[in-house]
């Protein structure tokens, strides 16, 4: 499923807690500070970069979630 509840290929299926986060900021430091406070909430894979598509004023970051186990709480 995506961050918009919309379900995505490869999705783990009914009752799963694991979602797909894209991430679309107007640069790096934005998108890695987006990422930082979803790994905060959630366990989240690391990101170590962005990609960014030529004639795009944006970049792009992609991380995925594990929506059952909620840290901070």
């Amino acid at each position: 499923m995506s961050s918009t509840g919309r379900p995505t290929a490869g999705s783990a299926g009914a009752g799963s807690a694991l979602v797909v986060v894209d991430v679309a900021a107007a640069d790096d430091q934005t998108a890695f500070a987006f990422q930082e406070v979803l790994a905060a909430m959630w366990a989240a894979t690391s990101v170590e970069r962005t990609v960014r598509d030529p004639g795009q004023p944006s970049v792009r970051l992609r991380c995925y979630l594990d929506m059952r186990q909620r840290l901070n709480t």
